[in-house]
């Protein structure tokens, strides 16, 4: 019998995505996710199709017991995700994002999992001293939120855990994820392109601040996509390895994803205002994932601009501008 593959956070944004991108992949999935954004009908549906929904929180030791029970790798979705969100709660946000994700790793050890593979962002990397110059994943970490600076910490944690004395035990690997976007089963309104999309689309007015910043971006499906790869590469090409997950070619200020959405969008107005609560301003180079594991994203920030104007021309949503849509109600 096969064992499961256990995907923390599985029916959020990336993760239902990332646990129908499994299933097809031949795997047996295991889902622990406490359903803090009413995904109870994503839920549902997993286990229509099959997937053991554990219905808990990751800080509860009971909870992770019962989701690690066999299983032979985890993908650690589940996380208080974004700034506002973690600025929200700090002591939330540390006991998930820290001492969670501490004890999901130890727990890991303990059960004999082989693999996991922890979802980071490229937000470590703040503020660039040279944004025009992609930054590799060797390059510097200067993380300017506490969520950067959590997940910075973790990386570190998992990472020394993997080239310490027990070589033996779980062989993780961080995934530094370009900024999502594009339509996902549990969408988000709260992340730029999806928001802006929406504004311009609703014809509201658009307020836009550090448009010259740059960001890389990654659609929703790749960024599942880019977990699949890891997991189906041999061991000792990712075990206590960092990859940049998206492409290249999809670094983009705040100016340009505006400029991207008017070409596909003729309503909606935009102003540029003065604000200071968002320093962060770095290019990123995605040449190592390409070329270690030979990954490439099938979508462009274009692309899912396109995408997310169908599905709210044919109101998939219901209300986009529902609370729920977004990290932070």
């Amino acid at each position: 019998m096969s064992k499961p593959t256990l995907v923390t956070g599985g029916s959020g944004y990336i993760g239902a995505l990332l646990v129908k991108e499994l299933q097809e992949a031949g795997r047996e999935v295991r889902v622990l996710d406490s359903l803090l954004h009413g995904q109870e009908d994503i839920a549902l549906e997993q286990e229509n199709n099959g997937v053991e929904v554990v219905r808990g929180d990751v800080r509860d030791a009971q909870a992770r017991t019962r989701a690690l029970a066999g299983a032979e790798a985890v993908v650690h979705l589940a996380a208080i995700v974004g700034d506002p969100a973690c600025a929200l709660d700090p002591k939330v946000s540390d006991d998930v994002n820290v001492q969670a994700t501490r004890a999901l790793v130890a727990d890991s050890n303990a059960a004999g999992v082989e693999r996991l593979v922890f979802a980071s962002t490229c937000s470590n990397y703040g503020r660039m001293a040279d944004p025009t110059v992609p930054i590799t994943e060797e390059g510097e970490l200067a993380p300017v939120s506490l969520y950067a600076e959590q997940k910075v910490g973790m990386e570190q944690l998992i990472l020394a855990s993997a080239n310490g004395a027990d070589a033996n035990g779980t062989q993780p690997t961080c995934l530094r994820f370009a900024t999502v976007y594009g339509v996902g089963r549990r969408m988000r309104f709260d992340l730029t392109v999806n928001e802006f999309t929406r504004e311009l689309w609703a014809d509201r007015e658009l307020e836009v601040f550090g448009e010259q910043f740059w960001r890389p971006y990654i659609h929703v499906r790749d960024a599942a996509r880019a977990v699949r790869t890891v997991l189906e590469a041999p061991a000792e090409k990712v075990a206590g390895k960092v990859f940049n997950a998206g492409r290249s070619g999809e670094n983009y200020r705040k100016l340009d994803l505006v400029e991207e959405i008017s070409k596909q969008i003729p309503t909606g107005k935009v102003s540029y205002v003065q604000r200071n609560e968002d320093p962060r301003d770095y290019k990123v180079s995605f040449d190592k994932i390409r070329a270690e594991l030979g990954f490439e994203t099938l979508m462009t920030v274009p692309d899912g601009i396109g995408e997310i104007i169908a599905a709210l021309k044919a109101e998939q949503f219901g209300d986009p501008f529902d609370g729920r849509y977004r990290n932070i109600p």
